[in-house]
């Protein structure tokens, strides 16, 4: 499968039944759009301890998970602004580049060429067997996360129809369940509910052992109520994801109608290329720094 079968949907218009969704879920209407822009900018020009660019693409990315509230997606770039800043470690200057051993050689991350029944991309991500955290370990796997999210972020479907996460756990065994690590845990979580502006509206987790178990206890006290109602336990019944992701848009391995997956993320990786220059400007933003 070529890598031109992947394409970033950023700079388009908003099909007909995704503005639906935008006004009905979102309040996203061409005045409000107007309103909260402007407001946006002028909220930002009197903060003062917040560097963000001001251009409408990157203000629509945090107003559309905030329902077009300009006070809420400034809390969230707060929220993202402190999360950089405590992992800096990981993610300052962060690209691509720093991880194309573990897109090209590991498959770890996958994104699915197409979107589910729902419009929604769909995230898979192999933490089994088929992952080896002594050549990709936790800090990397987060990295991968990481990289995708500011891609996927510039997609405007997507930053209404929101996203899928799937987590593969066929074969894990104890090198992957140690690998999954309790920092690991608690940043992965961190991000995805307090810092990461795309709507997650759902996590499945499939093929799950009972080894699996250890890494749930690990997590289950970090889940805050609204994403623990979004997450969704199959282990190998594939029709009870299917209640939730349609046949007709899932590949074979997980029961769909589809052919298997023979793409991985080495595919995708150019996709992520492409969109350097807004990676580079995102890990400008943040807290502005101290002269």
């Amino acid at each position: 499968m070529s890598s031109s079968e992947f394409r970033l949907e950023r700079n388009v218009d908003l099909s007909p039944e995704t503005r639906a969704v935008a006004e009905t879920e979102l309040r996203e209407t061409p005045e409000r759009v107007r309103e909260a822009l402007e407001r946006l900018r002028e909220l930002l020009k009197e903060t003062k301890d917040l560097y963000f660019g001001d251009d409408d693409e990157l203000l629509t990315i945090f107003l559309r998970p905030c329902k077009w509230y300009p006070e809420s997606a400034l809390a969230l770039m707060r929220r993202v602004a402190e999360f950089k800043r405590d992992n800096a470690s990981l993610l300052n200057g962060l690209v691509p580049e720093h991880e194309k051993e573990a897109f090209l050689e590991h498959k770890v991350v996958n994104v699915m060429k197409g979107r589910d029944q729902l419009g929604r991309r769909l995230l898979i991500v192999n933490v089994g067997g088929s992952w080896n955290p002594k050549k990709v370990n936790a800090d990397q796997l987060f990295r991968l996360f990481y990289l995708i999210h500011l891609a996927a972020m510039l997609e405007p479907e997507s930053q209404v129809r929101g996203t899928v996460v799937l987590m593969d756990f066929y074969n894990m065994g104890w090198s992957q369940t140690m690998g999954l690590t309790p920092s690991f845990s608690k940043r992965l979580l961190t991000f995805i509910q307090d810092a990461m502006p795309l709507r997650l509206k759902e996590v499945h987790f499939v093929k799950q052992p009972k080894v699996f178990d250890i890494v749930w206890k690990m997590f289950k006290p970090l889940i805050r109520e609204k994403l623990k109602n979004r997450i969704f336990f199959h282990g190998a019944d594939m029709s009870s994801l299917h209640k939730h992701l349609a046949p007709t848009h899932m590949p074979a391995d997980y029961g769909g109608e589809l052919p298997a997956i023979d793409y991985s993320g080495a595919d995708w990786y150019p996709v992520i290329q492409h969109v350097i220059p807004h990676i580079d400007n995102w890990n400008t933003y943040g807290f502005v720094k101290k002269a």
